[in-house]
């Protein structure tokens, strides 16, 4: 899921503040250093309209008062021709008193103002000030609402207000998601009492239309909402005020009940912060009131809802960093993994699918240059279902062009027939699966290899930061990448990451050693291990090259090694057996039990276990070298003098991972007593003085095998309870795992009933749609012979004299061949001679709706009526132009025979 994810998105005004990038800080949730520096104190309101929206302004400001209080300032954009004159200014004039300018460069806007855009011309704002700049993208392709937009919510941030008049096309609706991003407000028009319902349809679609109104309506409603959000008295003029906390606990319980998503772990900051906005478009001043207004309109909980995530994102957003992924992360992806492999990434938080969409093309550029076959499965999450059905479709506004490069838009994007948008390539698209998700309660994906989670921890507390952070730890595989926003980190867990680029916030996962202790030893020790090999020269792993990389110093700290023979195990605090060097047989033996236990404490020989134990448990807690001389262990029948040393590993391998190793040493006593007895128990009450002396000395030496094993009990009496400690955190957690499992397997069964209904209505609807295709292909087929039979030549064109269909007759009038179709009937040579004036016929008929009736002669000399009639659809609606010939050689011959017949019989 997402909240705001406009983070590092560049604008297209960024290259006026020397093409310097936002910062992660949402400006939204605090007012920043650019707002503070800003000389403009009052709302700007931004209102863009096709060239066909003059009667929306015209509505727009006949309802709005000269003397607006508090006081905003108008900025107007309108679709124009390059060089048409536009008559707007003229038009606003006459409805209004307020001072109505037609823009020039780096004019300063003034309260209680209308600024309206000049023709050929970009317009932004900044700094209190509107700046023109050439138009860069071609004519047709322009977005110059979206351009202004944009630029008054980096701006102005939540003084930014934009309205969506009559337009056709998607132009706004970008702006209108940087707007909100930055808590803004958006007004769009009704689409029913729009001329060209386009853009406002377009902006409605993106959930983030504050209010939709006829544009006679909308000046009491955006004065109401000013004097409320930024009046005296507003809130909205100072940092965000936290509500109190009763309230906002009664408004977490209302979203968790209606939406099922609980937010009271995100900072109350971002929270409050879109209350009181909603709270400002409804003019409710009390939390309280707004607490029942919530209770009795359900409509506000979800639009309340959509505020909180509001997805603003871009592709290749902060191209800096995805560079950076690039070249050097992308790449490490795919080391060491063979042919046919699968790379796992997950995109967390996805809103529209951008950012998925730009991985996923980064990972198919790699794997052609690669050119081997590998398999990439990009698993792309949000919880909103509106953000997530927008990524599945993959089609995206012609404004994309300005954030991907002309090669990658043509390699992986169609451009819709409308010219309005962008789709995904499928073969982009397949490599995706969208699915609506839930990073708090729902299961992570496993066996990842990339984890993307940008701009979304900043919104919540350290307590679920840590838990994210923890359970991306699980989800990624072995050295896996996670990338994060460049306002977070991985915080206290830095045990868990290692970091790879600080700037661009890209960490590697590291082994949890306590947590997974095979995993942590073959990452660490098989260097050793091959260096001990090679010097060995074992057959099959040393090699002279191996020998000749090592250092003068290894190559002699080995060969001492091997001629000391010194039996050691490197071990950690619980005694887990992390490598052995040496003959060790004859102080460890393998534990009875399963055969992956490896713990030296378990494994050693009667004689040593104790001492051993106490020894380790006291090395760990002083941090200091113990010794044992003269062990008695038993091997092989015998007893066999030991002595035992523990020492801390203070270099190397804490280093690495992080916890604390112990290496223990065994070797065999200098002088040894295989035969060594036990001393005899003589009678303590004697009389004779040497007997008191070895009962006294029996008595010391019990006395101290007695503390001995005093210790002995209380390590492990120690052990026993850590143990126990960690028993019942792993019986929580599988308990929690079994609640998820069974949960899990409930919505399962859930959504094998949904899957079920479905296909049965899939199957009925498959039905009707055969049938259907049936009746029309039936139909079909009796128009083409009812127009093949009738001999009458006829063609069907459209609004832009394109023809649609023709009859085999018209060929012998007009060249038609079937490629034909689609093409202007003008570009197609005729066979009619003294009449070249058909398009102009055709183009009058279909503005004046008055049939035209024509005759007309061929190069053959056959003539032919030819009526141009309107083409009316079952709704009354005229959808293009119906011509005809009929053959009317005959009567012409015979009308001409008869004329020379009188001309004869005349005197």
């Amino acid at each position: 899921m997402t909240f705001s994810k406009n983070d590092e998105k560049q604008s297209p005004v960024d290259s006026l503040v020397n093409g310097s990038a936002r910062k992660d800080a949402n400006p939204s949730e605090a007012i920043n250093e650019s707002s503070t520096n800003n000389p403009v104190n009052f709302p700007i309101v931004g209102i863009g309209a096709s060239a066909g929206g003059l009667a929306a302004f015209e509505a727009f400001f006949s309802g709005m008062p000269t003397d607006v209080e508090p006081g905003m300032a108008f900025v107007l954009v309108q679709h124009l021709a390059p060089d048409h004159h536009s008559l707007l200014t003229e038009l606003v004039r006459r409805y209004t008193r307020m001072k109505v300018f037609e823009v020039e460069d780096g004019v300063e806007v003034q309260i209680n103002c209308i600024y309206i855009i000049p023709p050929n011309r970009d317009m932004a704002f900044l700094n209190g000030s509107l700046h023109l700049l050439e138009p860069s993208a071609p004519r047709g392709h322009r977005l110059p609402i979206d351009f202004l937009f944009d630029s008054l919510a980096h701006d102005q941030h939540e003084r930014a207000i934009g309205i969506v008049l009559s337009g056709t096309g998607s132009d706004g609706t970008q702006g209108v998601r940087s707007i909100k991003s930055e808590g803004g407000m958006v007004i769009a028009q009704t689409p029913n009492t729009s001329e060209f319902d386009g853009m406002p349809r377009s902006a409605i679609a993106t959930g983030l239309v504050d209010l939709e109104l006829n544009p006679a309506d909308m000046p009491a409603q955006l004065m109401a909402y000013v004097a409320h959000a930024f009046g005296r008295s507003s809130r909205f003029n100072s940092l965000p005020v936290l509500l109190n906390e009763s309230s906002l606990k009664k408004i977490y319980i209302l979203l968790r009940t209606q939406t099922g998503h609980d937010f009271s772990q995100y900072k109350p900051s971002t929270i409050c912060r879109r209350i009181e906005r909603r709270m400002a478009v409804h003019q409710i001043n009390r939390i309280e009131d707004y607490v029942k207004y919530l209770q009795q309109a359900p409509v506000e909980v979800e639009a309340l809802f959509r505020d909180f995530l509001i997805g603003v994102t871009n592709f290749f957003r902060d191209p800096e960093m995805f560079t950076i992924l690039e070249q050097q992360i992308i790449p490490t992806l795919f080391e060491g993994k063979p042919q046919g492999s699968i790379i796992r990434a997950w995109v967390t938080g996805c809103s529209t699918g951008e950012e998925a969409y730009s991985l996923a093309i980064l990972l198919q550029e790699h794997v052609e240059a690669l050119k081997q076959n590998y398999k990439v499965q990009v698993f792309a999450t949000d919880i909103d279902s509106r953000a997530i059905a927008a990524a599945r479709a993959g089609v995206y506004p012609h404004s994309i062009a300005n954030d991907i490069s002309p090669e990658r838009l043509a390699r992986f994007f169609t451009a819709e027939t409308s010219g309005n948008s962008y789709c995904i390539h499928k073969n982009i698209r397949d490599m995706l699966v969208f699915s609506e998700h839930n990073l708090i309660k729902d299961p992570p994906f496993s066996r990842l290899d990339f984890i993307s989670c940008r701009n979304l921890l900043i919104y919540m507390n350290s307590d679920l930061q840590k838990q994210i952070i923890t359970l991306f730890h699980y989800a990624l595989n072995s050295a896996g990448m996670l990338f994060l926003g460049t306002s977070e980190t991985v915080g206290d867990l830095g045990n868990l990451f290692i970091t790879l680029d600080r700037k661009a916030k890209l960490y590697q996962r590291k082994e949890d050693f306590q947590g997974s202790k095979r995993a942590a030893l073959n990452r660490f020790l098989p260097t050793v291990r091959e260096k001990d090999m090679s010097v060995s020269g074992t057959p099959g792993h040393g090699n002279k090259a191996a020998v000749e990389k090592l250092s003068l110093r290894e190559l002699t700290e080995q060969t001492l090694l091997q001629q000391l023979n010194i039996a050691c195990a490197l071990v950690n605090s619980q005694g887990d057996i992390l490598y052995l060097h040496g003959r060790t047989g004859m102080y460890l033996e393998p534990a009875p039990g399963e055969a992956s236990i490896n713990n030296i404490l378990k494994m050693a020989r009667e004689g040593l276990r104790r001492d051993l134990t106490v020894g380790l448990h006291k090395v760990a807690s002083s941090k200091e070298r113990v010794s044992v001389e003269n062990l008695r262990v038993k091997t092989n029948g015998h007893f066999t003098l030991v002595n035992l040393t523990i020492c801390p590993v203070l270099l190397g391998a804490r280093a690495l991972l992080d916890s604390p190793l112990f290496l223990v040493i065994l070797e065999e006593s200098a002088t040894q007593d295989t035969h060594k007895k036990p001393l005899p128990v003589t009678p303590l009450l004697t009389t004779n003085t040497d007997h008191n002396h070895d009962a006294i000395a029996q008595i010391a030496e019990l006395n101290e095998e007695l503390m001995a094993k005093e210790e002995y009990l209380h390590a492990a009496n120690e052990e026993l309870e850590t143990s126990n400690e960690e028993l019942k955190s792993s019986n929580e957690e599988m308990q929690s795992v079994n609640e998820e499992l069974q949960s899990t397997n409930e919505e399962l069964e859930t959504s094998k009933e949904e899957l079920q209904s479905i296909n049965e209505e899939l199957a009925t609807v498959n039905t009707e749609l055969q049938a259907k295709v049936h009746d029309l292909s039936r139909a079909n087929n009796d128009m083409n012979n009812l127009l093949a039979g009738t001999g009458i030549g006829t063609i069907f064109v459209d609004h832009n004299v394109n023809i649609l269909r023709f009859t085999p007759a018209a060929t012998l009038i007009i060249n038609l061949i079937h490629s034909d179709i689609g093409r202007p009937v003008g570009h197609i040579m005729s066979n009619l001679i003294k009449y070249d004036s058909l398009v102009g016929d055709i183009k009058s008929v279909l503005q004046n709706l008055i049939p035209k009736e024509v005759d007309v002669q061929t190069i053959e000399g056959n003539w032919y009526t030819m009526r141009i009639l309107p083409y009316r659809t079952l709704d009354n609606v005229i959808e293009g132009a119906v011509i005809t010939f009929v053959d009317i050689t005959e009567v012409v011959t015979i009308r001409e025979a008869l004329r020379k017949a009188n001309e004869t019989k005349s005197p």
